[in-house]
């Protein structure tokens, strides 16, 4: 289940970060600048006669030292006249209210009395690693308490929000006036958290507290997959564990992708040339971007380069 949030969550993990604390990282691994490596991650196309749509995927948090903005990715964000990212990031105060508002339990059973007995000596062992103290965890709804904690142990293992994608990409719009717009808000991500079962939550918070060692190393290859530009092996990967949880990959994946595939439908209706950034597992496996687009018949190129 933690590939499932890693693939489709981080966006969201990626603004909780300022909320969740600065996190202290390793200061051995990162004493010195790390070296630059090339990277060719996977780029598609839909278009008609007046309309293109570039499709990219994006890992929303990475470590420096990847040189990905370049070659056809970067002809691609050129030659757009408008920037589309899943959301664009409200500023940190807006953040921090939204989360108020729909991930805090003030009244109802606490975080630790939501989880299995043998569960919890491994959130107080979570807790003292990211230095949140259990008495404020414990008034998070799990989604948000699992998110936070993951926000705050990438942030540790090195894995920057500043030099993610699409900080980078709104960066850079910003510096060319290109306008950015979203597929969705900030409050729709989080709603699609806060709406799910009460045993789902609990079960993907659950799998945060078994897997939290294991987050690096997970991260780390799904990022070499997309360096490489294989979204094959990607969704290979991650599809692994969406058979065990149908309803997580729907709420997460599949009804997204086919939200964002009426909206490219409907935009091409529309002359220009628009690019289109979303996470990169959203661009890979059975129920892809792609998947949905090719059902109203819609092609999407891969770029090659």
């Amino acid at each position: 289940m933690l590939k499932t949030f890693l693939r489709a969550g981080a966006a969201m993990a990626l603004v909780l970060a300022p909320a969740a604390g600065q996190a202290q990282v390793d200061t051995q691994a990162h004493s010195q600048a790390a070296p630059v490596q090339d990277a060719d991650p996977a780029l598609w196309v839909v278009k008609d006669e007046d309309t293109t749509i570039y499709l990219f995927g994006t890992v929303h948090v990475l470590k420096p030292g990847l040189s990905w903005f370049d070659e056809a990715v970067k002809n691609a964000f050129e030659a757009s006249d408008e920037i589309v990212l899943e959301m664009v990031e409200p500023d940190e105060a807006e953040m921090q209210a939204l989360v108020m508002r729909t991930g805090m339990n003030m009244s109802g059973p606490t975080l630790t009395e939501q989880l299995p007995e043998d569960k919890r000596a491994a959130l107080a062992a979570a807790a003292a690693e990211t230095g949140l103290p259990v008495a404020a965890l414990d008034r998070f709804d799990p989604w948000l308490a699992g998110l936070t904690i993951t926000a705050v142990k990438l942030q540790k293992l090195g894995f920057d929000p500043s030099t993610g994608a699409e900080r980078m990409i709104s960066a850079a719009a910003e510096e060319a006036g290109k306008p950015v717009s979203g597929l969705e808000t900030a409050e729709e991500q989080l709603m699609i958290f806060d709406s799910m079962p009460a045993d789902l939550q609990t079960r993907y918070f659950v799998s945060v507290l078994d897997q939290v060692d294991e987050m690096g190393p997970m991260l780390d290859n799904m990022v070499v997959l997309w360096a490489n530009g294989d979204p094959d092996a990607l969704g290979a990967l991650l599809n692994e564990e969406l058979r065990d949880e149908p309803e997580l990959a729907r709420r997460l994946l599949a009804d997204r992708n086919a939200r964002w595939a009426e909206w490219i439908d409907a935009r091409l209706d529309q002359p220009g040339t628009a690019f289109v950034a979303v996470g990169a597992g959203h661009l890979a496996g059975e129920d892809s971007l792609q998947h949905f687009l090719a059902q109203r018949a819609l092609n999407a190129e891969r770029i090659a380069y």
